[in-house]
């Protein structure tokens, strides 16, 4: 990721921004110290939490979900497991 002082963001600011859109982000720094990060308003974000419970509702899971293939588990490992 390419990072730009304050003074070469404003310098070149449509370039910079162009390229952002693009997807090639870009870091602004003070001082060689980063400041802000300038991304595309569409990009994904790196350190998105994913979300719980987004499928509530729309999945069912069986009461026995934790006893179902017994049989088949039984068989392969001998019943006296």
């Amino acid at each position: 990721m390419q990072t730009v002082n304050i003074h070469e963001a404003k310098t070149h600011l449509s370039r910079l921004v162009e390229q952002a859109a693009k997807g090639e982000p870009f870091v602004i720094a003070k001082a060689g110290k980063p400041l802000v990060k300038v991304v595309a308003l569409n990009a994904p974000e790196a350190n998105a939490v994913k979300r719980l419970g987004f499928l509530a509702g729309q999945v069912a899971v069986p009461d026995d979900f934790d006893r179902m293939g017994a049989g088949d588990i039984e068989k392969l490992f001998g019943d006296d497991a």
